[in-house]
C-alpha cells in the first residue's frame, strides 16, 4: 500500500495532464457501464471541479486583463483586432456550413416535446441590448454572476486608470495576477478527477437511449462542428500563418476541447485556455484579453446549433427557405451566437429569435428548444468544445509572434 502511495506522485509528475484526463474518461465510462449506482455518486467530483473553475474564472479574468493593460507600454500593440476579425470570420463560416448542411440533409422533428421554462430574447436588438447592459453592470454583481462582458469592461477601465499608478501599485497587481494564475493551475490539476465524475454521472443518469430518436439531427450538427474544426478553422489558420495548421488544431482540440466538452462551459474553460496560451508562448497582453473575450463572442458552435435547429423547424412545418433568407439566417445566427452566455445550454434559448425570421410561433419554437435540451448531453458538449478550442486556435493564429508548440 505504501509503495502505491509513493508511486502515485511520480506517476502524476511524469504523465501529461491530457493522458490523465483520458484515464479519468475511460474510468468514468467503465464505472457507468459496470456500476451505475456508484457512478451517480461520483457526480460530486464533477460538480466540485466545475464549481471551482467557475469560481476562479471571473477573478482571474478581472485581474489578468487589468494587469495586462496596466503594464502595457505605450506604443506596444496588443494585436487583439486581427483576432476579433478571425473570430467573426470563423463564426460566419460556421453558420454558412450549418445552413448548407441543413439543405443537403434536411431534418424533420416530432414536435411534441414538453414546454421549457425561460423567456427567449425578443430579437437581435434584444440580444445587443443585453450585451450593452451587461457591459455596464455593477462590478460586484458581474463577478458574482460571471458576467464576462461586464468583467471585461471594468477590467479594461481599471487597467487604463492604473497605467498612471505608482510602480509599487502596479507591481502589486502583477503579483496578484501571478498568485491567481498559480491557484488556477492547482484547480486544473484536478481535471482528471472532475472528468471522471462528470462522465460517470452523466452516462449513468442519462444513458444514450434518449438520443437515438434524434440521431439525424445530432449527426447534422456534430458533422457541421467536425467540418468546421477540421476543415474550416485549419483553412483560416493556414491563410493567416502560412504554416501547417493541423499540429496546432489537434493540440487545441486535445488540451482545450476535451475539458470544454465535459465542463460544457466556455467560461469555465477560460483558465484552461489561458494556461495553453502560456505554453504556446503567445503574447500575454494579447491572450489575456482575447481569451475571455472569445469565451463570450466567439461562438461558432452556437451559430451551428441555432442555424440547424431553426431550419429543422422550418422543414418540419413544410416551409420553403430561399437563398436570401438563408444568408440572413447566417448573419442573425452569428450575431445571436455572440450574445450567448458562456454557460451550458446558452445557445438554445436564442432559437426562437432565429425562428421568428420564418414566422414560426413561439410555442413551436420552444418545443424545438425542448428537443435541444434532450440532446444537449452531446450537442452542447460538442458545441462548447468547438467554441473554446477555437478561442486558443485563432488567438495563436492572430498573434504576431509565431506560436511554439510544446
Amino acid at each position: 500500500m505504501n509503495t502505491a502511495v509513493q508511486a502515485l506522485p511520480r506517476f502524476l509528475a511524469r504523465t501529461s495532464l491530457v493522458t490523465q484526463i483520458a484515464i479519468g474518461l475511460a474510468c468514468g465510462i467503465a464505472l457507468a457501464l459496470l456500476a451505475p449506482g456508484a457512478a451517480r455518486a461520483t457526480a460530486l467530483l464533477g460538480d466540485l471541479f466545475i464549481a471551482a473553475l467557475k469560481a476562479v474564472a471571473p477573478v482571474l479574468v478581472l485581474v489578468l486583463v487589468a494587469a495586462a493593460i496596466a503594464g502595457h507600454e505605450k506604443g506596444q500593440p496588443t494585436h487583439v483586432r486581427p483576432i476579433l476579425l478571425l473570430y467573426l470570420l470563423s463564426t460566419l463560416a460556421a453558420a454558412l456550413v450549418a445552413v448548407v448542411a441543413s439543405f443537403l440533409f434536411p431534418t424533420t422533428l416530432v414536435l411534441n416535446a414538453p414546454p421549457v421554462a425561460g423567456e427567449p430574447p425578443g430579437g437581435i436588438l434584444g440580444v445587443l441590448k443585453n450585451l450593452l447592459l451587461g457591459a455596464v453592470s455593477n462590478p460586484v454583481k458581474a463577478l458574482l454572476e460571471a458576467n464576462f462582458i461586464g468583467i471585461l469592461t471594468w477590467a479594461i477601465g481599471l487597467g487604463v486608470m492604473l497605467r498612471h499608478a505608482t510602480s509599487g501599485t502596479r507591481q502589486m497587481l502583477f503579483d496578484l495576477a501571478d498568485a491567481v494564475s498559480s491557484l488556477v493551475k492547482v484547480v486544473i490539476r484536478f481535471a482528471p478527477l472532475g472528468i471522471f465524475g462528470l462522465v460517470g454521472a452523466t452516462l449513468a443518469e442519462s444513458g444514450l437511449g434518449a438520443l437515438v430518436g434524434y440521431g439525424q439531427l445530432l449527426a447534422v450538427m456534430i458533422g457541421c462542428m467536425l467540418f468546421v474544426a477540421l476543415v474550416v478553422n485549419p483553412l483560416i489558420v493556414y491563410w493567416k500563418t502560412r504554416r501547417n495548421p493541423y499540429p496546432l488544431v489537434f493540440l487545441c482540440l486535445r488540451e482545450s476541447g476535451i475539458t470544454a466538452f465535459f465542463t460544457r462551459s466556455s467560461a469555465a474553460n477560460i483558465p484552461v485556455n489561458l494556461e495553453l496560451c502560456r505554453r504556446l508562448k503567445l503574447h500575454e497582453d494579447t491572450y489575456a484579453i482575447s481569451i475571455p473575450l472569445g469565451a463570450t463572442i466567439n461562438m461558432a458552435g452556437a451559430a451551428i446549433t441555432i442555424s440547424v435547429m431553426t431550419l429543422a423547424a422550418a422543414h418540419t412545418l413544410g416551409m420553403q427557405v430561399d437563398i436570401p433568407t438563408a444568408l440572413l439566417l447566417c448573419i442573425v445566427s452569428s450575431l445571436a451566437a455572440a450574445g450567448v452566455s458562456g454557460v451550458a445550454g446558452g445557445s438554445l434559448l436564442l432559437i426562437p429569435m432565429a425562428t421568428s425570421l420564418f414566422g414560426i410561433s413561439t410555442d413551436v419554437a420552444m418545443q424545438v428548444v425542448a428537443i435541444g435540451f434532450v440532446i444537449s448531453v452531446v450537442q452542447d458538449s460538442a458545441e462548447t468544445a468547438l467554441n473554446s478550442s477555437t478561442d486558443v486556435l485563432l488567438t495563436a493564429a492572430g498573434c504576431p509572434d509565431e506560436y511554439q508548440l510544446p
